[in-house]
Protein backbone atom coordinates (compact mmCIF):
# COMPACT_ATOMS: atom_id res chain seq x y z
CA UNK A 1 0.00 0.00 0.00
CA UNK A 2 1.50 3.55 -1.10
CA UNK A 3 1.51 6.59 1.62
CA UNK A 4 -1.34 7.87 -0.19
CA UNK A 5 -4.20 6.05 -1.93
CA UNK A 6 -7.46 7.24 -4.05
CA UNK A 7 -10.22 8.08 -1.20
CA UNK A 8 -13.38 9.37 -1.19
CA UNK A 9 -13.65 12.80 0.93
CA UNK A 10 -17.62 13.60 2.29
CA UNK A 11 -18.20 17.31 3.45
CA UNK A 12 -21.44 19.40 4.39
CA UNK A 13 -21.38 20.90 1.20
CA UNK A 14 -19.01 18.40 -1.31
CA UNK A 15 -17.83 15.53 -1.88
CA UNK A 16 -14.37 14.70 -3.39
CA UNK A 17 -13.98 11.98 -5.45
CA UNK A 18 -10.80 10.03 -6.97
CA UNK A 19 -11.15 11.43 -10.44
CA UNK A 20 -11.69 9.62 -12.98
CA UNK A 21 -12.10 10.02 -16.91
CA UNK A 22 -15.47 9.52 -16.80
CA UNK A 23 -16.00 12.60 -15.02
CA UNK A 24 -14.84 14.55 -18.48
CA UNK A 25 -17.90 16.33 -19.54
CA UNK A 26 -19.41 16.98 -16.05
CA UNK A 27 -15.70 18.87 -15.83
CA UNK A 28 -15.91 20.33 -19.42
CA UNK A 29 -19.31 22.42 -18.03
CA UNK A 30 -17.79 23.41 -14.76
CA UNK A 31 -15.31 24.86 -16.80
CA UNK A 32 -17.54 26.98 -18.71
CA UNK A 33 -19.20 27.74 -16.01
CA UNK A 34 -17.44 31.07 -16.11
CA UNK A 35 -14.66 30.37 -18.69
CA UNK A 36 -12.08 29.75 -16.31
CA UNK A 37 -9.62 28.70 -18.72
CA UNK A 38 -9.66 32.83 -19.66
CA UNK A 39 -8.57 33.94 -16.28
CA UNK A 40 -4.89 34.30 -17.06
CA UNK A 41 -3.36 33.88 -13.42
CA UNK A 42 -4.79 30.45 -13.16
CA UNK A 43 -4.18 26.86 -15.40
CA UNK A 44 -7.75 25.59 -15.70
CA UNK A 45 -7.99 23.35 -19.09
CA UNK A 46 -10.06 24.30 -21.91
CA UNK A 47 -13.05 21.76 -23.37
CA UNK A 48 -10.54 20.82 -25.88
CA UNK A 49 -8.00 20.40 -23.09
CA UNK A 50 -9.86 18.82 -20.73
CA UNK A 51 -9.20 15.06 -21.53
CA UNK A 52 -5.40 15.69 -22.11
CA UNK A 53 -5.52 17.32 -18.69
CA UNK A 54 -7.24 14.36 -16.77
CA UNK A 55 -4.88 11.85 -18.06
CA UNK A 56 -1.76 14.11 -17.07
CA UNK A 57 -3.36 14.12 -13.40
CA UNK A 58 -3.36 10.66 -13.25
CA UNK A 59 -0.62 9.54 -15.34
CA UNK A 60 1.22 11.58 -12.16
CA UNK A 61 -0.88 9.12 -9.84
CA UNK A 62 0.56 6.44 -10.89
CA UNK A 63 4.15 7.79 -10.85
CA UNK A 64 2.96 8.59 -6.91
CA UNK A 65 3.24 12.56 -7.23
CA UNK A 66 -0.29 13.51 -7.10
CA UNK A 67 -3.43 11.93 -6.07
CA UNK A 68 -6.37 13.97 -8.49
CA UNK A 69 -10.17 14.68 -6.75
CA UNK A 70 -12.91 15.49 -9.05
CA UNK A 71 -15.13 18.11 -6.65
CA UNK A 72 -19.06 17.44 -6.53
CA UNK A 73 -21.59 19.36 -4.72
CA UNK A 74 -23.63 16.93 -2.45
CA UNK A 75 -27.25 16.37 -4.11
CA UNK A 76 -29.45 17.84 -1.16
CA UNK A 77 -32.23 14.91 -1.83
CA UNK A 78 -30.25 12.42 -1.72
CA UNK A 79 -27.27 13.56 0.28
CA UNK A 80 -25.07 11.72 -2.26
CA UNK A 81 -22.86 12.73 -5.48
CA UNK A 82 -24.64 15.54 -7.16
CA UNK A 83 -23.64 18.37 -9.85
CA UNK A 84 -19.11 18.44 -11.28
CA UNK A 85 -17.81 22.26 -9.93
CA UNK A 86 -14.21 21.32 -10.15
CA UNK A 87 -10.94 19.94 -9.43
CA UNK A 88 -8.19 20.01 -6.66
CA UNK A 89 -5.16 17.77 -5.81
CA UNK A 90 -2.86 16.37 -3.35
CA UNK A 91 0.47 17.18 -5.20
CA UNK A 92 4.34 16.84 -4.90
CA UNK A 93 3.53 14.32 -2.55
CA UNK A 94 7.09 13.59 0.09
CA UNK A 95 5.87 10.08 1.80
CA UNK A 96 8.99 10.47 3.90
CA UNK A 97 8.26 13.69 5.75
CA UNK A 98 4.91 12.56 4.83
CA UNK A 99 3.78 16.25 3.51
CA UNK A 100 2.25 17.19 0.83
CA UNK A 101 0.70 20.45 -0.95
CA UNK A 102 -3.03 21.29 -2.08
CA UNK A 103 -3.14 22.76 -5.51
CA UNK A 104 -4.18 22.52 -8.70
CA UNK A 105 -7.47 23.61 -7.72
CA UNK A 106 -10.25 25.20 -9.17
CA UNK A 107 -14.16 25.67 -9.17
CA UNK A 108 -16.51 26.97 -11.23
CA UNK A 109 -17.81 30.48 -11.41
CA UNK A 110 -21.62 30.17 -9.79
CA UNK A 111 -19.94 28.14 -6.35
CA UNK A 112 -17.40 30.29 -5.52
CA UNK A 113 -17.99 32.21 -2.47
CA UNK A 114 -20.52 29.85 -1.12
CA UNK A 115 -18.76 27.43 1.12
CA UNK A 116 -17.54 25.08 -1.33
CA UNK A 117 -13.57 26.03 -1.17
CA UNK A 118 -13.53 25.69 2.54
CA UNK A 119 -15.42 22.81 2.75
CA UNK A 120 -12.96 20.94 0.37
CA UNK A 121 -9.75 22.64 2.23
CA UNK A 122 -11.34 20.85 5.25
CA UNK A 123 -11.80 17.90 4.28
CA UNK A 124 -7.79 17.85 2.70
CA UNK A 125 -6.36 18.97 5.52
CA UNK A 126 -8.28 16.80 7.78
CA UNK A 127 -6.98 13.77 5.97
CA UNK A 128 -3.66 15.29 5.51
CA UNK A 129 -3.46 15.82 9.28
CA UNK A 130 -5.06 13.63 10.89
CA UNK A 131 -5.37 10.60 8.34
CA UNK A 132 -1.88 10.72 6.62
CA UNK A 133 0.02 12.25 10.17
CA UNK A 134 1.40 15.40 7.99
CA UNK A 135 3.59 17.63 10.17
CA UNK A 136 2.74 20.52 7.31
CA UNK A 137 0.64 20.87 4.81
CA UNK A 138 1.49 23.74 1.92
CA UNK A 139 -0.29 25.69 -0.71
CA UNK A 140 1.35 27.46 -3.56
CA UNK A 141 -0.44 30.23 -5.94
CA UNK A 142 0.62 33.11 -8.48
CA UNK A 143 1.56 35.94 -6.93
CA UNK A 144 -0.03 37.99 -8.45
CA UNK A 145 -3.01 36.06 -8.15
CA UNK A 146 -4.52 38.34 -4.86
CA UNK A 147 -8.15 36.13 -4.94
CA UNK A 148 -5.93 32.86 -4.30
CA UNK A 149 -3.28 34.74 -1.94
CA UNK A 150 -6.22 35.73 0.21
CA UNK A 151 -8.02 32.70 0.36
CA UNK A 152 -5.63 30.72 1.40
CA UNK A 153 -4.21 33.23 4.38
CA UNK A 154 -8.05 32.86 5.27
CA UNK A 155 -7.58 29.63 5.84
CA UNK A 156 -4.79 30.17 8.49
CA UNK A 157 -2.31 29.52 6.32
CA UNK A 158 1.42 31.60 7.06
CA UNK A 159 3.50 32.97 3.95
CA UNK A 160 6.81 30.75 3.72
CA UNK A 161 8.10 33.42 1.23
CA UNK A 162 8.03 33.99 -2.75
CA UNK A 163 10.19 31.63 -5.12
CA UNK A 164 10.83 34.40 -8.00
CA UNK A 165 11.33 33.50 -11.44
CA UNK A 166 10.01 30.12 -10.30
CA UNK A 167 8.01 28.61 -13.51
CA UNK A 168 6.36 29.79 -16.75
CA UNK A 169 2.77 30.16 -17.35
CA UNK A 170 1.05 28.08 -20.24
CA UNK A 171 1.90 31.36 -22.45
CA UNK A 172 5.50 31.32 -21.72
CA UNK A 173 6.13 33.89 -18.92
CA UNK A 174 7.78 33.55 -16.07
CA UNK A 175 6.31 33.64 -12.77
CA UNK A 176 7.06 34.30 -9.13
CA UNK A 177 5.28 31.68 -7.16
CA UNK A 178 4.12 32.36 -3.22
CA UNK A 179 4.38 28.99 -0.71
CA UNK A 180 1.94 29.13 2.47
CA UNK A 181 2.16 26.47 4.97
CA UNK A 182 0.09 25.18 7.83
CA UNK A 183 2.06 23.26 10.69
CA UNK A 184 0.67 20.36 12.64
CA UNK A 185 0.45 22.64 16.10
CA UNK A 186 -1.54 25.08 14.02
CA UNK A 187 -4.12 22.20 12.50
CA UNK A 188 -6.27 22.95 15.51
CA UNK A 189 -6.83 26.84 15.21
CA UNK A 190 -7.12 26.64 11.38
CA UNK A 191 -9.87 23.74 12.07
CA UNK A 192 -12.23 25.55 14.32
CA UNK A 193 -11.92 28.44 11.60
CA UNK A 194 -12.90 26.34 8.75
CA UNK A 195 -15.93 24.45 10.96
CA UNK A 196 -16.85 28.43 12.43
CA UNK A 197 -17.20 29.41 8.86
CA UNK A 198 -19.36 26.60 6.87
CA UNK A 199 -21.38 26.69 10.37
CA UNK A 200 -22.29 30.07 9.42
CA UNK A 201 -23.59 29.29 6.14
CA UNK A 202 -25.93 26.57 7.55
Amino acid sequence: MSFLEPITLTGRHVILEPLRPAHHDGLVEAARDGQLWNLWYTSVPTPEEMAAEIRRRLGLQEQGSMLPFTTRLIDPATGGPGRIIGMTTYMNIDPGTPRVEIGSTWNAASVQGTGTNADSKLLLLSHAFDVLGCPAVEFRTHWLNHQSREAIARLGAKQDGVLRNHSRTKDGVLRDTVVFSILEHEWPMVRNGLEHRLAKRR
